[in-house]
């Protein structure tokens, strides 16, 4: 239980808490502004209660993704206080960037779409809604700019002992972090769909606003089906990125041990870390993973046994997350088919109604296992190649750390206990006149 033990158990908590709000976020704006201009263009009242339904529950969740994110910020000056030092001025300007620009932008167009129904011209609310999903995304980018930076470094130079700015825009045109901030992006619209379509499944078991919840259903179905067969497709060029980019981080994934050509992938593996193999291997497929890291089945990967074993991450946890990832990555694609293909009698089936319900925490699992293998996957490193994990802690006391991570734990407890309970509230309530 030491300082940067402590340290790195406290950023996670804090930010897969915090993650539990921004894909919803970033989904559900983009679903309200379609239903609000759908409602501007066509004169639609049902579009207008949808808007006003679904909109309150993207304002609870807003409020809860602002609440809890603002902290992290902190956490580099107070936790990580070596690594703002060590590369503030490439990562200082990308996070001021979001503050200053995107999320304030944000935060300003929602007081006047929450204020403007009746101040503002039908065209023009619906306007400020599609300018605060554009805002959404681009708060969302500017933040996935900063960690591709961490696991892809480049545009910088090393002067006087400090990494230094020397070309933004290779930072942000960078290939990983446009593929991150696409693998992002989606799987905020598919955790978002899958919400819609959850709730909507609840009360169409009830047969409650029964044309309501339908229409619903069916907009946030071909948003989930869409996007979930997209981030397939993004996510296996992300993987050959990462291959090339991050050989250790590809290595964990799979449970590769050894270099070979025609590298296979495990249906499943459970890694032996201590003697440098699997303990279980089941339905290996020859030359997959050598196909899905270089396109050519005869393409060496390396192992882990390439590095040293202080610089492999967990191959437990990251292998362990990417599976659950994967897995229920193939979930979304088959449950959005079977949507597709009865979208019109969905009433006529309850146990897929019922398991649409199931699934709204799905998503959240998906998107919480992506991101550890994202940061997992990373260790040692901090900044990959370029700064360790534990050279960038703060030079403080473990009690002083074991405290807060303890605040961090009670506080947000209390507030994700009041945000899920505003949110289940008013999502049974349905819409109100």
């Amino acid at each position: 239980m030491d300082v940067l033990f402590l340290s790195r158990l406290q950023f996670a908590a804090a930010t897969l808490f915090h993650f539990l709000f921004v894909p919803l976020t970033l989904g559900l704006s983009v679903l309200v502004a379609y239903m609000e201009i759908q409602y501007a263009r066509t004169g639609d009242e049902m579009y207008l209660k949808m808007t006003k339904f679904w909109g309150k529950l993207f304002l609870i969740n807003f409020a809860m993704g602002v609440v809890t994110g603002i902290t992290l910020e902190f956490q580099f000056g107070t936790n990580w206080s070596r690594y703002s030092t060590y590369v503030g001025d490439i990562f200082g300007p990308l996070l001021a960037i979001e503050a200053t620009v995107a999320f304030f932008l944000e935060s300003s167009l929602l007081g006047v779409w929450i204020f403007g129904w009746k101040k503002l011209s039908r065209w023009a609310h619906a306007t400020v809604m599609g300018l605060i999903a554009i805002a959404s995304t681009l708060s969302a980018l500017w933040i996935l700019v900063a960690n591709a930076w961490m696991q892809h470094p480049v545009g910088y130079t090393i002067r006087d002992g400090r990494a230094e700015l020397t070309d933004l825009s290779a930072i942000i045109f960078s290939k990983f972090a446009i593929l991150e901030f696409l693998h992002t992006i989606s799987s905020g619209y598919i955790l978002a769909a899958f919400f819609v379509m959850g709730i909507c499944s609840y009360h169409l078991l009830k047969k409650q606003h029964i044309e309501f919840f339908s229409r619903s259903f069916k907009i946030a179905l071909i948003f989930g089906l869409v996007f979930s067969f997209f981030e397939v497709i993004e996510g296996d060029l992300h993987g050959a990125d990462v291959a090339e980019k991050q050989p250790a981080k590809m290595a964990a994934m799979e449970c590769h041990w050894e270099t070979k050509g025609r590298a296979p992938v495990f249906l499943f593996a459970w890694p032996d870390e201590e003697n440098e193999r699997n303990a279980i291997e089941i339905g290996p497929i020859p030359g997959l993973l050598s196909f899905l890291a270089f396109k050519n089945i005869d393409a060496e990967v390396l192992g882990l046994k390439e590095f040293p074993k202080d610089e492999r991450p967990n191959v437990l946890i990251t292998s362990m997350a990417f599976k659950i990832m994967v897995g229920l990555g193939t979930l979304f694609c088959l449950l959005t088919i079977v949507g597709w293909v009865i979208r019109d009698r969905l009433l006529e089936y309850p146990l897929f109604l019922k398991i649409m319900l199931f699934s709204i925490p799905l998503p959240y699992i998906a998107a919480s296992m992506g991101w550890i293998v994202t940061e997992v996957g990373r260790q040692p490193w901090i900044v990959y190649g370029l700064m360790k994990t534990q050279d960038a802690v703060s030079p403080v006391n473990a009690i002083q750390v074991f405290t807060s991570l303890a605040a961090f734990i009670l506080v947000y407890g209390l507030l994700g206990v009041i945000g899920f309970y505003l949110i289940g509230k008013n999502a049974k309530q349905g819409p109100t006149a």
